[in-house]
């Protein structure tokens, strides 16, 4: 058996001004301190960084359509959804805050969302084998771009909410910084930008995640590699010239009220 390989990275924000995540300033502003875990290799790979992401956060799992609650945190698999919402590209930017509430709207400069169980064989068959599901089986992208924007809303209402974190598994990442998670606050300030590493060789999975001190993001916005998938792209590992990327399992705390 080929022994897993894993990576995991933690920094924290307050030495990382060198790094450009913010301007370099003498103190970091309040609130912004903050935690990055980034992890490559196998499903339990990640399942192990996930849990230590779940720590971070702090608190318990909190259900499904359970009301706003002051602490915990809610996660978003896509295995539950409906099948006449899957393997189309029409699924509800506010299914996870009206039907599946847990306080995350989506929007993208694409054409829509899509929820898939054909490893998006069914977009292009050529793409049959390229992307492995986290927790079997369904993957997520947005159509017609690679960028997708998270806002948090109080679960289950239209008020702005801030969460202490937010993390995401990526299946198929070919080339380093080619996918990213940026933070942003309730000023639409960026707060964080996060490059996922490159997968490992054919384990397939990188997790990309920031935990903030305190509740302060309003948004994420997820870059998932060079391209959107269509028809007739090919992934880079398939002799094509773009980066492919789709993402599973979201991790994010309880989304709090403004202050």
């Amino acid at each position: 058996m080929k022994p897993t390989t894993f990576s995991l990275f933690v920094t924290l924000a307050a030495l990382a001004a060198c790094n450009n995540l913010y301007s370099p300033s003498a103190s970091v502003p309040p609130g912004r301190n903050f935690t990055v875990i980034r992890a490559q290799g196998d499903s339990l790979a990640i399942a192990d960084t996930l849990n230590k992401f779940r720590a971070a956060l702090g608190g318990s799992l909190n259900a499904p359509n359970s009301p706003p609650a002051d602490s915990g945190r809610r996660e978003i698999n896509w295995d539950g959804v409906p099948a006449a919402l899957t393997n189309v590209d029409n699924f509800p930017a506010d299914f996870f805050n009206v039907n599946s509430k847990r306080g995350a709207i989506f929007s993208t400069s694409g054409t829509g969302f899509r929820v898939d169980s054909s490893g998006f064989s069914d977009i292009n068959a050529g793409l049959a084998d390229q992307f492995k599901a986290f927790s079997p089986k369904k993957l997520f992208m947005s159509v017609g771009s690679p960028v997708l924007t998270v806002d948090f809303r109080l679960v289950g209402t239209t008020t702005n909410g801030l969460v202490k974190g937010f993390g995401v598994v990526f299946s198929d990442v070919d080339r380093a910084n080619s996918t990213r998670v940026d933070y942003f606050d309730a000023n639409g300030v960026e707060i964080a930008s996060i490059a996922s590493p490159a997968h490992l060789g054919a384990q397939g999975f990188t997790f990309v995640g920031a935990v903030f001190d305190s509740a302060i993001v309003a948004r994420v916005v997820i870059t998932s590699g060079d391209a959107s998938l269509d028809a007739t792209t090919q992934d880079v590992s398939a002799g094509g010239t773009k980066d492919l990327v789709v993402m599973d399992d979201f991790v994010y705390g309880e989304p709090r009220p403004l202050r």
